[in-house]
């Protein structure tokens, strides 16, 4: 039993019991599909994925490349997240149109919003190109000659791939460039904002609630495709009409309980599944601590700010969030290593491991790889925790210091690419009218005294009173002349010579001595998985998430996240109310939602129990990407909007464990309810095709 539980870190477990995985979808015949059947699944490989036939596949878009977004409707209409459409919310709202706190819901075609910038991609074709891609790719060469080869036939795959005009095509690789996969995709550039619920819905519970059970978050927006007369992809015309689906999911009203068969369906951005136990050692101990301290430094000050100015909030909503999140996952992703006791089991795993080698001859070839592991880490832990600190303040927390180092690119073209220096001139206008778009002086010029103490102690946050980058008209005005005429400008402002000797410690310091050290960690990671298959061939390996189409499936299971305590796996409205803190910027409830509980008008969307379900959770294997993918019941429809993971939970992008690892899904009948009875947006429920799955 103990040798089983170490392997399921592997997934070397039982068929009944196989929990876990992000698996790829043209390859789930055979032990996915039964281990899928096993858990209640009614749906054959086939209907999930197939090239030739309408299938599940064609439904599940790549919402902006990094969310998930499903179609649930004939007429192109599509369901992400509220936080996945927050940067498009929130770039149509207004003072006078405040879309973030009030809400928007198109009452028709012509009242949807179209955006910049934004994308939905569907997978056409998924091929195994392993074989092509690794050709003349040999142990004798460097890491840098394997690499440019298998650039050069991966180029040459993409050139002679047969595909359509207007579709794309892109390589990517399978653990860590073992196995290699060739995507054939349509882009669609013309999506409109169809509806959201104001954030007291849309967010609610904020950063008190996020990545904590239970949540009570109506965590969705509508958008829909629209496409030329052909029905294929094009670039926002007044002339397009609604995209007309492959596929389209069904909208289940019957719900879920504990033991239904859930699937997500997605994109998940990354995970790394099969580190050595110094590498999460050196994460969790190391590596996110330093990190969590600077935005917690920075989220210190626009909490602050937001609460005390309408103005302040609408422009730095969408940038809290972003900081929040990663800030909060990072403390939920070291007390589940912990309390897991991950990387004690993943030590003693490695003893199996090295049983493994030892039995079957591996030893002179493999027998390396776990002490070079504590080597190269040992000498990698510093830099890389100096280089993501330079990161955090300069290019995620600090928007001054943003500046600043865009312009140093700048500089850098003026004196060595001078060919390029009107490209990145013209990008860097870009980014400053960007910036400035939502910027304001004190918030930002409180957030650098907080965080550049973490990287300098002389935090001299005098430049924010001399410095034209506080201004647009005056930093665009520092980009006027010849090159060196704005170089020389650049050099004469304050916060530019303030920020230069750092900016330039990290292209020529920093940066490289990180590659270096970081290269030979890449390539011994390539050879251990390519070790564990060999010295362990019996067990199951998914490969990690890299923003590939992945299915990942599961039950509706509740958990224990500590001793006493268990969470049931579903949260309802009434919860909601008991939450309710009247005026609260993470806890207030709209008037009509309260008249609505109040009065029970729920419609036809309360459950056997006459409550409204709000969210649920289920040991679907997930992480970042995965918002707003669908979770799918087990004929294949609809039940709920994947956005979120409980706290102890967010460590499974290093180690699933089925015991504490739940992702939280909102119930799509709570989706429907405020889109029906909140908003009074009637026509879209009428565009769905609603189903009774279990009468």
């Amino acid at each position: 039993m103990k040798y089983i539980k170490f392997l399921f870190l592997f997934l070397f477990v039982q068929v009944t019991a196989q929990q876990g995985g992000m698996w790829i979808p043209s390859l789930l015949k055979g032990m996915n599909e039964k281990e899928m059947k096993s858990l209640g699944s009614k749906l054959s490989a086939k209907d999930i994925y197939d090239v030739n036939n309408s299938s599940l596949k064609d439904a599940i878009g790549h919402f902006n490349g990094g969310c998930t977004s499903e179609v649930i409707s004939s007429k192109g209409l599509i369901l992400t997240n509220h936080h996945c459409g927050f940067g498009q919310i929130q770039s149509h709202s207004s003072l006078e149109n405040d879309y973030l706190k009030d809400g928007f819901w198109a009452m028709n075609l012509n009242e949807e919003l179209p955006n910049n910038n934004l994308y939905v991609e569907f997978i056409v074709r998924i091929e195994d190109v392993t074989t092509q891609t690794l050709a003349g790719v040999s142990d004798e060469m460097t890491e840098r000659e394997k690499q440019s080869a298998i650039d050069k036939n991966i180029n040459g795959i993409k050139a002679s791939t047969k595909k359509e005009d207007w579709q794309l095509v892109k390589v990517s690789p399978f653990y860590k460039g073992n196995q290699y996969f060739l995507f054939v995709t349509e882009r669609f550039e013309d999506i409109r904002l169809v509806g959201a619920p104001p954030t007291s819905i849309g967010k609610f519970g904020s950063d008190t609630d996020n990545w904590v059970f239970p949540r009570h978050t109506g965590d969705f927006s509508l958008f829909r495709i629209y496409a030329d007369k052909n029905n294929r992809p094009a670039r926002y015309n007044k002339d397009n009409v609604p995209y007309k689906p492959k596929h389209f999911l069904p909208v289940s009203l019957d719900g879920v309980e504990e033991g239904d068969f859930t699937m997500v369906f997605g994109f998940p951005g990354r995970t790394n599944e099969y580190l050595p136990a110094t590498a999460i050692k050196h994460i969790t101990q190391e590596f996110n601590p330093s990190n969590i301290a600077i935005r917690e430094a920075a989220l210190k000050e626009i909490d602050a700010q937001m609460k005390a100015s309408d103005a302040v909030r609408i422009k730095y909503a969408s940038k809290q969030a972003r900081i929040a999140n990663s800030w909060k996952k990072w403390i939920g992703e070291n007390l589940g290593i912990q309390k897991s006791n991950a990387i004690q089991q993943r030590i003693e795993f490695e003893e199996i491991f090295k049983k493994a080698l030892k039995e079957k001859g591996l030893e002179g070839k493999y027998g390396n790889i776990l002490p070079e592991f504590e080597k190269l880490y040992n000498d990698f832990a510093s830099i890389n925790i100096k280089r993501r600190n330079f990161i955090e303040i300069f290019l995620v927390t600090n928007e001054l210091m943003q500046m600043t180092f865009r312009a140093f690119e700048l500089e850098m073209a003026a004196n060595n690419k001078p060919e390029l220096f009107d490209k990145v001139k013209s990008s860097l206008i870009g980014r400053l009218k960007g910036i400035h778009k939502n910027y304001d002086v004190s918030v930002d010029k409180g957030v650098f005294k907080n965080v550049m103490p973490y990287y300098n102690k002389n935090a001299d946050a005098s430049i924010y009173e001399t410095t034209s980058f506080t201004d647009l008209d005056k930093a665009l005005q520092l980009l006027e002349g010849t090159p060196e005429e704005v170089v020389k400008k650049l050099n004469n402002d304050p916060a530019y010579a303030y920020a230069k000797p750092m900016i330039q410690e990290f292209y020529a310091q920093i940066n490289p001595e990180f590659q270096q050290k970081n290269q030979p960690i890449v390539a011994l990671q390539k050879q251990y998985m390519k070790a564990l298959m060999e010295a362990l061939p019996n067990a199951r390996y998914f490969p990690d998430a890299n923003s590939t189409l992945r299915v990942t499936y599961g039950q509706v299971r509740g958990y224990s996240p500590r001793d006493a305590v268990y969470y049931n796996p579903v949260s309802y409205l009434d919860g909601v109310i008991e939450k309710y803190v009247p005026g609260d910027y993470e806890f207030d409830v709209p008037q009509k939602l309260r008249d609505l509980y109040k009065t029970k008008d729920y419609g036809q969307y309360a459950d056997k129990n006459g409550k409204v379900p709000v969210c649920f959770l289920g040991t679907n294997h997930t992480t970042g990407g995965n918002s707003g993918s669908p979770a799918i019941d087990a004929k294949g429809n609809l039940v709920g909007l994947n956005f979120d993971r409980v706290w102890e939970g967010t460590m499974s992008d290093m180690n699933y464990d089925p015991e504490i690892c739940r992702n939280i899904m909102v119930d799509v009948r709570y989706v429907l309810f405020i889109i029906d009875k909140y908003a009074g947006a009637k026509h879209l429920i009428d565009e769905m095709k609603l189903v009774h799955p279990k009468k």
